[in-house]
C-alpha cells in the first residue's frame, strides 16, 4: 500500500510547509498549521471531473496577431447594480466569488438572481440550508421561476453529475467552505479541500462556458477565509459590505478581469429582499429641517458614479488633556494632515480641541476631493456657524493650503445640479477644458483654502 501524502497548512493564510511548527512565518499566526492528507489514491471513476478521457492535442504558441479576438458574451441580469459592479453583465465562463460577513445578505442576493434571471436555467447548489429552508426565503421575496433548480449536497462528484445530467446556464455555490471532493481526505473548508473543489469549479467552468457564483465565509479580520490563492484563481471578487443593523448594503468590485474595480452597487435590505438603490444620493443626504453647524456635503466619485455623500464633524474642548481624534469611514491619518494644515494656514487653534468625523450612511471612501468639505465641516463646528445645505463642495486640499483640482469634476457638478443643489465650490484650477455655460448651479472657484473660508464664514 503506498504511503499517504501529507503536508502542513496554515488555516489562517494558507501557506504550506514541510512540518509542524508553532507560528506561521507568512502571517505571523500562532497555532494555525494543521497536517493534512493532499491527494487520496483512487481507483474509482465514479465522480465526474470536466475533462475527464480527454485526448485533446497540448495547444501551441501562437503569435498574438493571430489571435482571433471575439467580444466577451455576457449575460444581462434585471438587477442593474450587479451589471455595473460585473463590468456590463455576468461573462460566460466565469467564476464570480461573493464574500461578506454572516447575515449579511449573500445567500439572499444570489437566491434572487437565480429566480429573476428569466429564460436561463440556474442551479442553487446549497451546502448550508435544507429545501424547506431555501423555498421559505423563496416566499418571502415573492419571485417564482421554473427555471430554478434547488441542489442541497456538499460532495463535487455528486454536484457534477447532476450538473451532467441537467446542463445548467449558471451554477450557484453556497457556500466554497462547504464542499469537499473525495480527492482530498481533510474537511471541508480546509485550506487543501478548498484550493481542490474551487479548481474542479474552474475547469468546469472554463470548459462548459457556465458562469458560477461561489460563495465564500470571511474571518474576523474581514478577508474571504481559506488560502489567498481562492482569490488568484478566481476572475471577479465581490465584496458585500454593511452592518447588519443599518438597512443598506454595499457591494464592491475588488478584482475583476473584465471590467472596472472602482465600481459599488448599493442595497437596501427589506422584508422582501435586497431592493437596488438607483439614486444613493439621496440616502446618503439626510433630510434636516434647519441648519447645523459642522454639516456639509461633498461630491465624490464610484468609479463612474457620482456620490453626494454627508460630512458631519464635531468639535468641542478636550476634557481629558490629550485630544481625540475620532473618524468613521474616513482616514484618520488624512484628517490629521488636514487640521495639520488648518491650523498652520488657517490659524485655527484645533490642538486642544477634540475632533469626530463621521460619513453619513456608513461609507467608507477614500476619495481626496472631500477634503475641502471636511475642511468645512470642521470649521463650521468649531466657529458655530451652519453651512447652507444648498452647498457643496469638490476639492482637494495641499499642504500649502492650496486647493487643487480634482478628476471628473463635471460628473460631480452635474450631479449636484440634479439633485438640486445651488452651489458648489471647486478649485480654480479644475475650471480648464470646461463649460461652465452649460450648467444651471452656481460654480465659485477658489485658489486658496482660505478663501473659501472667507466666502463662507465671512
Amino acid at each position: 500500500m503506498a504511503k499517504v501524502k501529507t503536508a502542513f497548512f496554515c488555516q489562517n493564510c494558507g501557506n504550506q510547509y514541510a512540518k509542524w511548527q508553532g507560528k506561521c512565518s507568512a502571517c505571523n499566526e500562532w497555532n494555525t498549521i494543521v497536517e493534512e492528507v493532499i491527494v487520496k489514491e483512487s481507483n474509482t471513476k465514479s465522480d465526474w471531473r470536466p475533462g475527464n478521457g480527454n485526448t485533446r492535442q497540448s495547444p501551441k504558441p501562437k503569435k498574438l496577431q493571430e489571435i482571433d479576438f471575439q467580444k466577451e458574451d455576457r449575460i444581462v441580469t434585471s438587477d442593474k447594480e450587479l451589471n455595473r459592479v460585473l463590468g456590463g453583465g455576468i461573462v460566460s465562463g466565469s467564476l464570480i466569488l461573493i464574500g461578506g460577513e454572516p447575515g449579511i445578505g449573500k445567500s439572499t442576493l444570489m437566491l434572487q438572481l437565480a429566480l429573476r434571471l428569466t429564460g436561463k436555467k440556474v442551479l442553487y447548489v446549497s451546502g448550508e440550508e435544507s429545501d424547506q429552508q431555501i423555498k421559505m426565503r423563496a416566499q418571502r421575496l415573492g419571485f417564482e421561476s421554473d427555471n430554478c433548480f434547488i441542489l442541497t449536497e456538499t460532495s463535487t462528484q455528486s454536484i457534477f453529475q447532476q450538473i451532467e445530467s441537467l446542463h445548467p446556464e449558471i451554477l450557484i455555490i453556497d457556500s466554497i467552505q462547504t464542499l469537499h471532493t473525495a480527492h482530498v481526505e481533510s474537511a471541508a473548508g480546509s485550506v487543501s479541500q478548498v484550493r481542490e473543489t474551487a479548481a474542479e469549479l474552474i475547469k468546469y467552468a472554463k470548459e462548459s462556458g457556465t458562469p458560477v457564483f461561489l460563495i465564500g465565509h470571511i474571518t474576523k479580520e474581514g478577508s474571504i477565509a481559506g488560502p489567498k490563492i481562492l482569490e488568484h484563481m478566481v476572475d471577479t471578487v465581490l465584496q458585500f459590505e454593511g452592518d447588519r443593523h443599518l438597512a443598506y448594503r454595499i457591494l464592491r468590485t475588488t478584482k475583476n478581469r473584465f471590467g472596472s474595480t472602482s465600481e459599488l452597487g448599493i442595497y437596501e435590505m427589506q422584508g422582501s429582499g435586497l431592493r437596488e438603490v438607483s439614486n444613493p444620493s439621496e440616502i446618503l443626504i439626510s433630510q434636516r429641517e434647519h441648519d447645523l453647524s459642522g454639516v456639509t456635503i461633498g461630491a465624490t466619485m464610484e468609479g463612474n458614479r457620482p456620490l453626494l455623500i454627508e460630512i458631519q464633524a464635531l468639535v468641542s474642548p478636550a476634557a481629558y488633556g490629550t485630544p481625540q481624534r475620532s473618524t468613521t469611514g474616513f482616514d484618520a491619518k488624512r484628517l490629521n494632515m488636514l487640521l495639520a494644515v488648518l491650523e498652520k494656514r488657517g490659524n485655527f487653534r484645533l490642538g486642544t480641541q477634540d475632533v469626530f468625523l463621521n460619513i453619513a450612511g456608513g461609507l467608507k471612501v477614500e476619495d481626496p476631493a472631500l477634503d475641502l468639505a471636511v475642511c468645512a465641516a470642521i470649521i463650521s463646528s468649531l466657529e458655530e456657524i451652519p453651512v447652507s445645505d444648498k452647498i457643496c463642495f469638490a476639492a482637494e486640499v495641499g499642504l500649502g493650503g492650496e486647493l487643487r483640482a480634482v478628476n471628473k469634476v463635471d460628473h460631480r457638478i452635474s450631479e449636484a445640479e440634479k439633485l438640486g443643489f445651488e452651489e458648489i465650490h471647486i478649485s480654480k484650477f479644475g475650471k480648464k477644458n470646461m463649460n461652465m455655460e452649460q450648467h444651471q448651479i452656481r460654480i465659485k472657484s477658489f485658489g486658496k483654502l482660505i478663501d473659501v473660508f472667507s466666502d463662507l464664514f465671512g
